[in-house]
Formats: structure tokens, sequence, C-alpha cells
């Protein structure tokens, strides 16, 4: 917070607070639901004119700083009303010219109920700021989002895990199966060379005789 020419109170920054929570059950079978939701809390600062707060420096700069991030919200503000408006499916929002538009385009055009309060004041200095505040409000209120719960489920995995297992198994069976009729087969191999050797033995014995 640092005071200017235009608001002695003046933040010199946004403010963004977010929060998100998970729900899952305790008792988990085989499969597994999560509630995800999240919470986000944004104090936009005003935009100031440098020619009215007086600032140099470092605080000019920081102030071109806040009006740009400004700028670049109410760009896709403008989109996402005329998306809404004409019924425009394909139409490119420039979520990544800002850090803020970035962090508020679930709030702006995701999985969300946005509520949007603007500041105005109604002194006559400010005129100019409070039209330019109403109509940038105005356009986000033509804003129209589809709210569904978010809920990921993973009991597909969880039967694709078993189906390999299953899979495994069966494979290991037929293995055993494999090695059981290649053990009979070698059993009997070896039975029939010894009874060929007994046999051949037994005639050489009877000729020596």
């Amino acid at each position: 917070m640092e005071p200017t020419g235009a608001n002695v109170v003046s933040s010199r920054s946004h403010a963004v607070l977010q929060v998100t929570v998970e729900q899952k059950e305790k008792n988990q079978g085989v499969s597994e639901e999560t509630t995800i939701s999240k919470l986000s809390m944004i104090d936009l600062a005003g935009s100031e004119r440098a020619s009215n707060t007086n600032n140099r420096g470092q605080r000019m700069i920081e102030g071109a700083n806040i009006n740009k991030s400004l700028l670049a919200l109410g760009n896709c503000i403008t989109l996402l009303s005329e998306k809404a408006e004409k019924g425009l499916k394909n139409l490119f929002i420039p979520y990544r010219d800002s850090k803020l538009t970035r962090l508020l385009k679930d709030s702006l055009g995701g999985n969300c109920r946005t509520i949007m309060i603007a500041n105005v004041s109604p002194g006559v200095i400010c005129f100019e700021d409070t039209l330019n505040t109403l109509k940038y409000a105005n356009r986000a209120k033509n804003i129209k989002t589809a709210v569904v719960r978010n809920v990921l489920s993973v009991e597909s995995h969880v039967d694709q895990y078993t189906n390999i297992i299953s899979g495994l198994k069966q494979e290991n069976d037929k293995l055993k199966q494999l090695l059981m009729q290649k053990d009979g087969q070698i059993r009997k191999k070896i039975l029939l060379r010894k009874f060929l050797l007994t046999k051949f033995s037994s005639k050489s014995a009877d000729r020596k005789s």
C-alpha cells in the first residue's frame, strides 16, 4: 500500500486468494469419487492515470503494470461477452496475455459461479472512472457459464488394474501347465532311456555268457 496523488490508500497491486478443497469418501471400495471445489477471491487494483497520481520511477512502473493487466482482463471480458451474445464457440480468448487473466481463467469462462462487485464513486471528479467501471461490469454481466459438479471418478482405472492382474494370473496358470507338460515329457524320455540302457546291457551280458 502506497499513497498517490489520486488515492491516499492505493493498494498498488492485485490481491488474489484461491482455496482448493477435495472431498473423498471415507469407505473407499473398488470405485473412488473425488469432488473438487475451488474458491477464488480477487481484489483488483484500480486503474490510475499517471497524470493524476503524480507517480515517478518505480511507482510509475507499478501503475503501468496494473493498467496493463486490467487491459488484458478487459479484452478477455469483451471477447467472452461477444462469445455469449453471438454464440461463437471457437472464439479465441487471450488468457495468456497476463498473469491475472491466467489466474482468472476458470472464474471468467470456466466451470464456476462468478460474482463481480464494482466499486464506484458518486463524485463528479470520478465521473469518467465510474463510467468505465460500469461499462466493465456490464460486459462481465453478459458472460454465460455452464456450471457442473467437479467429480473425478477413478473406477475405470481400478477396473483396468484388476483386468491386468486377472490376465497376468491366467498367463501364469498357462505357463505352469506348459511346464508340467514339458516336465512329464522329460520324465518319459528319461524312463525310455533307462529302459533302453537296461535292455542293451542285458543283451550284451547274454552274448558274453
